[in-house]
């Protein structure tokens, strides 16, 4: 751990120059007193870092020095780099991870190429935070020491104990064999089995987790794609699911299909909308995802949705009747 501190130290000063002790501590997650103690261990070590006083003081490296690590091309940073740039890490707790393996991306690149390559990653953006109609994407909070315990459980292959709120209970402790973590829209989710059944379990409502000894009963080879589309389809058909045929205007389709469970068939009509047929969890569900959309939108069957629908709207007419 320290060591990787020292080296993102060091990258720090080599690419932005002279940074003070309170800049690195943000940087690095860390108190101040432990990167002054980590700048002596940098001098201890032969590492040319020194102080500057006065306002405008800091640390520096002597010009010239240079860590050895590895070169990449242009390409190859300016992926890794703009790949960097999603929210992945925030749902698996890899952020510090992240910023540090940045830094020594941008590092191993000739110096003809650094500049260049830092800032076409800044042109190019991944997944934002708002859309283009200010809708803002909510990632899920997760427990940062809960996803350490999982993390370090699902990559050496040991059982795990984890401290779970199911939707509407109450937290319960349950032992698990991690199989994978999986992200899809900023939801991170644990794959395990639990006495031998496929159990697929929120990172959200992860309270707390505790890595066991015991090492865990799964395959030695995983395919987390399969298991995820496996998954899916049993989720999709099962529960008090309800299959609703809607029209939608072709500029609200990225918005139902966020809200729908599954989407079964998808075919244009003639006058440009589109025709779909929609899973959804329950009737309430179906019904508030299709008012949403307002006039863009018209479902077709089951008749006991078009009913709740005009309900709805006779309702909002009265109210509003002058």
């Amino acid at each position: 751990m320290r060591a990787d501190r020292l080296v993102s130290l060091v990258l720090l000063l080599r690419q932005r120059g002279r940074l003070t002790a309170e800049t690195l501590a943000r940087e690095l997650e860390v108190s101040t007193r432990t990167v002054l103690r980590d700048i002596e261990a940098l001098s201890a070590a032969g590492v040319p870092v020194y102080a500057e006083r006065g306002r405008h003081g800091g640390f520096a490296l002597l010009p010239g020095f240079r860590t050895e690590l590895t070169g990449l091309n242009h390409d190859e940073a300016l992926a890794l780099l703009t790949a960097g740039s999603g929210r992945g890490e925030q749902v698996f707790g890899l952020g510090s991870a992240l910023a540090s393996a940045m830094r020594k991306v941008v590092d191993a690149l000739p110096e003809s190429h650094r500049v260049s390559t830092s800032d076409a990653a800044r042109r190019l953006l991944v997944d934002p935070q708002t859309d283009l109609l200010a809708r803002r994407a909510v990632t899920e909070e997760v427990s940062s020491a809960a996803m350490i315990a999982v993390r370090r459980a699902v990559l050496a292959g040991r059982k795990l104990r984890i401290h779970y709120a199911a939707a509407d209970q109450p937290a319960q402790w349950r032992t698990v064999d991690p199989i994978g973590l999986v992200t899809v829209r900023d939801r991170g989710y644990l794959l395990a089995t639990r006495s031998g059944v496929d159990r697929t379990y929120r990172l959200s409502r992860v309270v707390a987790a505790v890595e066991l000894p015991e090492p865990a009963q799964r395959p030695n080879q995983v395919d987390l794609d399969r298991i995820w589309r496996e998954r899916s389809t049993r989720f999709r058909a099962g529960g008090d699911q309800i299959a609703v045929l809607v029209r939608v205007h072709p500029s609200r389709r990225e918005e139902v299909l966020n809200t729908a469970v599954a989407v079964l068939v998808e075919v244009p009509d003639a006058d440009g909308w589109l025709r779909l047929e929609l899973t959804f969890q329950d009737s309430r569900h179906a019904e508030w995802a299709l008012w949403q959309l307002g006039s863009d939108a018209e479902a077709l069957s089951p008749p006991e949705l078009r009913v709740a629908l005009r309900d709805r709207a006779v309702a909002l007419a009265d109210r509003y009747r002058a």
